[in-house]
């Protein structure tokens, strides 16, 4: 009987192809739909226990049904539409034959055939929707392919909601006004709610939330691309987003909050064998990313290469303290931006804040390069020390007693190289105990910019030379130096107003203890604090004054001679501060305004300025608007 049903049904087609009817071919929860112009002859096979439709094998006693009627039939596409404890997929007939479709209540897997390629049926669609709250959706494969999701809400029990188990680049596209929801189990293998096994690019205007309730909230072992698409990552066991290979960010948004480790997190999938674009790296050419971690020494974004921004808009915190790594025996601190190779900033926008021990705005390995943007960071942690087997969140005590790998101080800018930066605007704040602004480990540039830091610690620090050429560099630290080298440091242009804290502290600070020099060839300088290191008297060298006078925050100091105010500095109104000029210094330490002088050490007064109008030799008036008081540039 069966038979002869599905003879009628051959001469059925044959009339009805005219009116673009289609063969539906019902097996359980899976329904196959073939255009009628199309199916030609179907063969029986096996005496008569299977129909071969368009090159896809049916075996009759799994056909529930088959019927004629009208509808639009869309090549290349698969839809998943689910609905509480069940699943209905529905599959174009021009790709049944290169699909094996499972279906398990709303747990649906799907096997693509390695038969597909660009010259057979070209890349699949699958199309997700509806709500359930125990499926799933599982996809295999060796062509590339675009998964829809067009409204879908989804919680797995058995593992991954989403898990793509094909090594290739899979589009996930998020229709434009719908919302979508996914959440994977909890205490499983899986590596993310959703896992790719290949390239994953998220695509259109949708919104995707996701929940990781085992591992990572999205899980790619090559890379991730986003673009448009408006994606939450609410809660995650470990990282928010985790791939390797690259991430990309061109444009959308990107929020990420609730997890346990990272939020942004990309790593060298190998050690051998890398190709190209298997860098690690993360670059942001647009959009918006809104990251909140918690955890011990998390990074609110982490690349295991270089980070790169052009544009867009990233906002970080990091709350968790320090810790101490056993296994690589030195401790560890949190970072809103951190890599292990370059960092290199043009654009965008930067507002980064770090309230744990030890925690940093931007802390990076290699080369760290600043061409534009706006850069806001605030810390608020002290230092976290590992000491005599005990742990210190905040901690006080003498830090020269302790070993580098077990103390990690808070800083707002941390690089592990050479750092210059070319232009942008820094708006830096660190107020925890050993808190610096800026450090570099090596050489420091400023050639452009404006670059403004408030530091309990020193403001700007150099472990070797220290070179600034053009921009607006405006310090203040209120516990150690504004500006301290531990190399030479060469101010040739710009303006620098730089103010420390009192004796033994500087404004301008040089180790010249080991012999190294402040040169001021060009540009507008000021420097106040408990002493100032002494300008080289090199054959280049801009002139310079030591005036005794005090300086106070919120007012100005200005360079005159008998008819003319050559030049006038603003005072930061945070500056705190008080110090009058003269002879100071003692061994070791820089003098505070009407000090002795002694060996060693900084012994310069208290206030250094240094313009390109004036000259050694003669006489100038200094004033504030309380005092005034005549120096002799000297070079």
């Amino acid at each position: 009987m069966k038979r002869l049903t599905l003879s009628l049904i051959s001469i059925i087609l044959v009339s009805a192809a005219a009116l673009a009817q289609n063969l539906y071919v019902n097996c359980g929860q899976v329904t196959y739909v073939f255009p009628s112009d199309r199916t030609g002859s179907m063969p029986y096979g096996g005496l008569g226990t299977t129909l071969d439709v368009m090159g896809k094998t049916f075996t009759i006693s799994d056909i529930n049904s088959m019927y004629v009627a009208s509808g639009e039939v869309t090549d290349n596409l698969v839809t998943v539409a689910y609905q509480g404890s069940t699943a209905e997929v529905t599959v174009a007939g021009n790709i049944a034959r290169y699909l094996d479709v499972t279906v398990d209540g709303a747990y649906v897997t799907i096997a693509q055939s390695a038969e597909v390629s660009e010259t057979t049926c070209g890349e699949i669609t699958y199309r997700l929707s509806g709500t359930s709250t125990s499926g799933a959706f599982a996809m295999s494969g060796s062509f590339k392919a675009s998964v829809e999701l067009n409204g879908l809400t989804l919680t797995s029990e058995r593992g991954a909601s989403i898990d793509i188990q094909n090594g290739k680049r899979i589009a996930m596209r998020l229709t434009e006004g719908t919302v979508n929801t996914l959440a994977d189990a909890s205490g499983g293998t899986q590596k993310g709610c959703i896992v790719c096994k290949g390239h994953l690019e998220f695509k259109q205007k949708g919104r995707l939330i996701v929940s990781g309730n085992t591992a990572h909230g999205i899980y790619a072992k090559e890379y991730i691309e986003l673009k448009n698409a408006d994606i939450e990552v609410n809660s995650a066991v470990k990282d928010g987003v985790n791939c390797n290979q690259y991430f990309l960010m061109q444009s959308g948004n990107l929020t990420i909050s609730g997890v346990g480790d990272d939020g942004l997190q990309t790593s060298f999938k190998d050690d051998i064998d890398r190709e190209a674009e298997d860098t690690g790296s993360i670059t942001i050419s647009g959009g918006t990313i809104n990251v909140d971690v918690t955890a011990t020494a998390a990074k609110a974004i982490k690349a295991d290469g270089a980070f790169t921004m052009t544009a867009g808009t990233i906002t970080a915190s990091t709350s968790g303290h320090g810790k101490w790594d056993a296994t690589a025996a030195k401790t560890k601190a949190s970072s809103c931006i951190s890599a292990d190779s370059t960092i290199t900033i043009s654009g965008g926008t930067l507002n980064l804040t770090s309230t744990g021990g030890g925690g940093k705005g931007i802390s990076g390995d290699g080369i760290m390069t600043f061409n534009g943007g706006e850069i806001n960071v605030t810390t608020s942690g002290g230092i976290y020390a590992y000491v005599n087997g005990s742990e210190y969140t905040n901690y006080t005590g003498n830090t020269d007693q302790l070993a580098s790998d077990s103390k990690s101080s808070p800083k707002g800018i941390k690089c592990d190289s050479d750092l210059t930066i070319n232009g942008g605007t820094f708006n830096i704040t660190t107020t925890g105990n050993g808190a610096e602004g800026i450090e570099s480990k090596a050489v420091l540039t400023i050639n452009d910019g404006t670059v403004k830091v408030r530091a309990n610690d020193d403001a700007i620090n150099s472990s070797s030379h220290m070179y600034i050429t053009g921009g607006t560099v405006d310090v203040v630290s209120t516990g150690n130096d504004g500006l301290d080298s531990n190399g030479n440091m060469y101010i040739s242009g710009g303006t620098v107003t730089a103010f420390g804290a009192s004796s033994p502290e500087c404004g301008i600070d040089v180790n010249d203890e080991y012999g190294y020099k402040l040169y001021i060839t060009g540009g507008y300088v000021l420097g106040v604090g408990g002493g100032n290191s002494s300008p080289s008297s090199a054959t280049d060298s801009q002139a310079y004054l030591q005036p005794s006078i005090s300086v106070a925050g919120g007012s100005t100091l200005s360079v005159a001679t008998s008819s003319e105010t050559l030049y006038t500095f603003d005072i930061p109104s945070d500056y705190t501060g008080s110090t009058s000029g003269g002879m100071g210094g003692g061994p070791g330490g820089g003098g505070w305004g009407g000090g002795w002088g002694g060996p060693g050490g900084n012994s310069s007064s208290g206030v250094l300025i240094s313009i390109p109008s004036i000259t050694s030799g003669t006489s100038y008036t200094v004033k504030t608007p309380s005092a005034s008081t005549s120096a002799t540039a000297k070079k």
